[in-house]
């Protein structure tokens, strides 16, 4: 196959669609297939001088401007056996370019399309961001066919198109990095101790993840901060991410355990399996998700994952998940939803050694089904499809 794949441009920083896009592009060649990228390149938005309101602005200019003119002109050239296809469903304004072609798009979730539309009451967003949503609503209604990572994501995708997809299929991700358990957690910590600074060794609780809304990152906050007040036993808690908020970092300092939280930025991947791998469980309580790549990333590493009741993810942990209800936001209700994820918490950091074991053990089998080489095999079937529809 000759595949066209469309990504981000570099200039906006993103991480995990990086990820994303090369685990296609590194899959395809792997089986022999011929892949191209395409993305906007840094031309006005170098002029911005680091100026955030004009890089944004600028880096408009160079996704819906000028790259649509380059690109017209590169598709002319193009044989008509080329498979266009998108790492993203944010990348709609791009795909009208391309309609007329074999395309697919591969879809994310649509959390800012339900926030641009209303749906979200958590995060309002103004109106030049209802606006550019929009647009990305546009593009992606002109696509035939779709790729989404979990069924909670198709579902949300086929309630936003205006007409039935050609094709659309779910593909769970792949983790496409090395996660595996530590022989042992005791050195791990050991190593994390030393290298950050932070008594490790009796365990910990870990957050990973961005301070989007959705993340529900203060949410994890509260919990932990009402399991250390219900119950005797500390361990400190891990928020590996970006840099704390001003909110977050208040609640913290607001906090009678502001000692045992640590927030821990700027890491690079092996740093972060470490974290994963000796962690006594993972604190993922999110409100929305298109998939959740941390669930899986740390249950491959051998940790226990207690994330929220709701799909998809309770789709990706499945029974080896512990679940804690969705975080409501009224006070009485609040003070409920804390005391019952602190009891989960509770729960799973006091089960017996033969308990965790077995836990694990079923944490690790849950991980395998989401490989790489399983996810690269499962796009390339649906790929020669298009081309031979």
């Amino acid at each position: 196959m000759k595949i066209i794949l469309f990504t981000h441009p570099q200039f906006l920083a993103h991480q995990s669609m990086p990820r994303f896009a090369r685990m296609i592009s590194e899959g395809m060649i792997q089986k022999g297939h011929e892949v191209k990228i395409w993305f906007p390149k840094a031309c006005f938005f170098k002029l911005a001088l680091r100026k955030p309101l004009l890089q944004k602005w600028f880096g408009y200019l160079d996704q819906y401007v000028v790259f649509p003119m380059l690109t017209k002109i590169k598709v002319l050239g193009c044989s008509r056996d080329t498979l266009f296809v998108f790492a993203d469903n944010a990348l709609g304004p791009w795909i009208p370019l391309v309609n007329k072609r074999k395309h697919v798009v591969h879809c994310h979730d649509f959390l800012a399309q339900q926030s641009a539309y209303g749906s979200l009451a958590e995060n309002k967003i103004g109106f030049t961001g209802r606006y550019y949503q929009k647009f990305i609503h546009w593009g992606y209604n002109k696509a035939e066919n779709f790729i989404s990572i979990s069924n909670k994501t198709q579902t949300d995708l086929h309630s936003f198109l205006t007409q039935p997809p050609k094709l659309s299929k779910v593909v769970y991700n792949g983790l496409n990095q090395n996660f595996e358990p530590a022989k042992s957690k005791a050195v791990i910590r050991e190593l994390l101790t030393n290298n950050f600074g932070i008594d490790l060794s009796k365990g910990y609780v870990l957050h990973v993840g961005g301070n989007a809304f959705y993340k529900n990152k203060l949410g994890v906050l509260e919990i932990y901060d009402q399991w250390a007040t219900d119950y005797t036993s500390k361990v400190p808690l891990i928020l590996v991410g970006e840099a704390p908020s001003e909110e977050l970092t208040a609640f913290k300092e607001q906090s009678q355990f502001s000692k045992s939280i640590y927030f821990i930025a700027n890491i690079d991947d092996f740093q972060l399996q470490h974290f994963y791998q000796g962690a006594s469980v993972m604190l993922f309580p999110s409100l929305y998700e298109g998939f959740g790549w941390p669930i899986v990333e740390a249950m491959a590493a051998g940790t226990l994952v207690i994330t929220t009741d709701e799909n998809p993810m309770k789709e990706v942990a499945g029974n080896a998940g512990f679940y804690i209800p969705k975080k409501v936001f009224e006070s009485e209700e609040l003070t409920q939803w804390k005391s019952v994820a602190a009891k989960q918490l509770e729960h799973v950091l006091q089960l017996t050694p033969e308990q965790n074991a077995l836990a694990v053990q079923k944490s690790i089998l849950r991980s395998k089904e989401f490989s790489a080489q399983g996810f690269v095999n499962a796009i390339e079937k649906l790929y020669k499809q298009i081309l031979l529809n």
